[in-house]
């Protein structure tokens, strides 16, 4: 999150607007935030999360969406927008515009470092009252890391993969994703990560 605008709305008022806006925000407790532009390299591993996932869910009654998926956490009010949203069965929506969804199994961020505590911290907070969520991946798009976080119960378990050969199974809509795959033509600066994944591939 970035600005907040301090004229207070409802949240009809914010989807009027939203549906309307050049640029994406998010809303919680009567108050807008903009969300600001991605890097090449959060792009890239967004796109590449999404294209595998919806390669995978192809064929079968499940659905991925990337970026503009607009997701509601209906206890706490929040709007956002995740990298990539999965979900199998049928997706609910808030209204006919079918553009806000509400039971997401699946939710991707890829960390940046003007987001990275929000993702752990508050947002993630946010999500857990989703009932709907299984899985929650954050991404690293510095280094080749992608934390995995699994309900169980009440509970949720971490596990976390650093290696390109690495693999994280999404038994929610039962999809298995590479890292080699979630950083493909992915560049790292020497200094952020010593090595580069297949940049040229």
């Amino acid at each position: 999150m970035s600005s907040q605008v301090q004229t207070r709305l409802t949240a009809e008022q914010y989807l009027a607007l939203e549906r309307q806006a050049q640029y994406r925000s998010e809303y919680i407790n009567g108050f807008i935030f903009a969300m600001a532009g991605a890097s090449r390299r959060h792009n890239l591993i967004a796109g590449n999360v999404f294209g595998e996932l919806r390669a995978q869910l192809r064929g079968r009654p499940c659905e991925a969406y990337i970026n503009d998926m607009r997701v509601k956490v209906s206890v706490t009010g929040l709007y956002t927008y995740p990298d990539v949203v999965a979900l199998c069965g049928q997706p609910d929506f808030e209204d006919t515009h079918l553009d806000t969804l509400l039971n997401p199994s699946v939710i991707v961020e890829v960390l940046s470092d003007s987001t990275e505590a929000y993702d752990r911290g508050e947002k993630f907070a946010h999500y857990r009252r989703l009932e709907s969520l299984r899985d929650y991946l954050l991404i690293a798009q510095n280094q080749v890391r992608v934390e995995h976080y699994v309900r169980q119960g009440d509970n949720w378990l971490l596990s976390e993969a650093s290696v390109l050969d690495g693999a994280i199974h999404l038994s929610s809509i039962n999809c298995e994703v590479v890292l080699r795959d979630i950083y493909e033509r992915v560049e790292f600066p020497s200094n952020d990560a010593g090595t580069s994944s297949r940049s040229g591939a």
